[in-house]
């Protein structure tokens, strides 16, 4: 599997395929590729021996596919930024990144780095001749995308993928639930903004089989009646999201076959999915397919699979995450080290052919959680997830988190990140951010705070504080509900009692 060479096959043999759609754009794959080839032309000539990755900024439009694809064919990784991160944050990442430009398809203000406009990058096609130079395009250990997740510190890090990881990953996401022939020229949703890591499994999954990516703006997403519309239209046949999304489209009756007659695989990762959730998709598209999947950013998407059917959904509650895909192994380690016995509760530990390089420009946290086993072969890598889990059966189930990282809405968060975001704002004494679990599932934020002043209107200065978090934090990332104190409760080693306020939180 070559991903490059994927899209270069399809662009000679099925040229006016459209390779993405939006509600207000298409593209081809011929488009793609010749667009891309140009833009390559220029970002090699613009770099030179310049290698390192480049930022592309916007928000899941056909240009923004043709920025990422024209890095990887000019040598060079590329780095997702979605509208929906904070300007903040947003200078955050680039002050990591070392590229000495920027690929934007939406108005972006950053006053350190030169920002190649949409307007200039249609230009740069239009007028330069797309020659395709394969040998200039990444490969083998090459980093191939950089996504960056939440950190502890409230720096966000940025995972490095590789070719080799995602080429691995795309062979077994080609087999998912279906054969790959039969995925051959499927419409996949796309529910996930381009810079978080789901989106790559419908992203390159449904290019590598050269189907059309369906692909769900912010305006869409926003707008429940646009978005059942554009559900009807798309003969979606292959569902790619977090089991949050499809329980928010379940709320209507009419999503069901009926809707969608062509859907015959969900695709769930990202987060937990419940016995309901699956219960109901099974009552209402009967003859669709479920998988669920499981695995960090740091393992490219996914490494683990299981059918969800009737007679699993039926017989195992929490739900399993599944067995490890070809090329991956799973252990289950204790706190000392030592390998955990069948269905003893562990860290999740994986290694396998999928385990990023490492974190961009962080070696020491990098060497903190990656390692390399003593049978390494094939440059085979292993991560400590953080995640606790059991295996049982060969099927692995995912039990929480064994630090401060939760998941919500399928987004990766560490607590301490939005933690020390917030004892930033002025007037802040002290702040612990309690996530809101509910079947398993985190289903929302409470933050509980110590403030300097008396407060008269705890409504407006929660707002206030909301408001200043936008600035550094995405709104996934906010507190619902915040909750001030006259002082923190304490453990006996004088350490915040979130056990106690997980109990007031409720």
């Amino acid at each position: 599997m070559d991903i490059l060479s994927k899209l270069k096959h399809y662009a000679q043999t099925q040229p006016q395929s459209i390779a993405m759609k939006t509600d207000t754009q298409t593209i081809t794959y011929q488009e793609l590729d010749m667009a891309s080839d140009s833009l390559s032309v220029f970002l090699e000539k613009r770099c030179g021996k310049n290698k390192y990755p480049i930022a592309v900024y916007g928000h899941k439009s056909p240009f923004m596919l043709i920025a990422m694809v024209a890095c990887v064919k000019s040598g060079r990784g590329y780095c997702p930024i979605d509208i929906s991160v904070p300007n903040n944050r947003t200078q955050m990442i680039l002050k990591q990144l070392d590229s000495p430009i920027i690929l934007a398809t939406e108005n972006l203000n950053c006053d350190f780095k030169e920002i190649i406009s949409l307007n200039q990058m249609k230009k740069i096609i239009e007028t330069t001749e797309p020659i395709s130079i394969t040998e200039n395009w990444v490969k083998g250990e090459d980093v191939f995308y950089i996504i960056f997740t939440s950190g502890s510190t409230g720096q966000p890090k940025g995972v490095e993928i590789t070719v080799n990881c995602l080429n691995n990953f795309l062979h077994w996401s080609l087999g998912l639930g279906t054969a790959p022939q039969e995925k051959s020229k499927k419409v996949f949703l796309n529910q996930a903004p381009f810079s978080f890591d789901l989106s790559v499994m419908d992203i390159y999954t449904s290019l590598a089989a050269g189907g059309t990516l369906w692909s769900l703006t912010k305006t869409v997403q926003s707008d429940y009646k646009l978005l059942l519309t554009s559900l009807k239209e798309s003969k979606i046949a292959i569902w790619v999201s977090t089991p949050s999304f499809v329980d928010i489209c379940l709320t209507d009756k009419s999503f069901n076959s009926d809707l969608m007659p062509n859907l015959e695989l969900f695709l769930f990762c990202g987060e937990t999915l419940t016995n309901a959730t699956a219960e109901k998709l099974q009552q209402r598209f009967p003859c669709a397919k479920i998988m669920n999947t499981y695995g960090p950013t740091e393992s490219t998407v996914a490494m683990t699979e299981i059918l969800i059917t009737p007679e699993v959904n039926a017989r195992e509650n929490p739900l399993p995450v599944g067995m490890p895909k070809k090329g991956t192994t799973i252990e289950i380690r204790k706190p000392d080290g030592s390998l955990a016995n069948e269905g003893e509760k562990g860290e999740i530990v994986i290694i396998g052919d999928t385990v990023s390089c490492g974190y961009y420009k962080q070696a020491e946290i990098s060497q903190k959680v990656f390692f390399t086993p003593n049978h390494n072969q094939n440059q085979i890598r292993g991560y400590h997830t953080g995640d606790k889990g059991y295996l049982k059966n060969g099927n692995l189930y995912y039990c929480g988190r064994i630090d401060l990282q939760i998941k919500l809405h399928g987004y990766r968060i560490e607590i301490e990140d939005i933690e020390n975001n917030i004892s930033k704002i002025a007037d802040v004494a002290n702040a612990i951010v309690i996530p809101n679990v509910k079947n398993g599932a985190v289903k929302s934020l409470t933050a509980f705070i110590v403030y300097k002043k008396t407060i008269e209107d705890s409504f407006l200065i929660s707002q206030k504080i909301k408001e200043e978090l936008r600035e550094f934090l995405p709104e996934y990332m906010i507190p619902k509900k915040i909750v001030f104190l006259d002082s923190m409760p304490l453990t006996d080693n004088a350490k915040a009692n979130r056990q106690v306020l997980g109990g007031l939180s409720s």
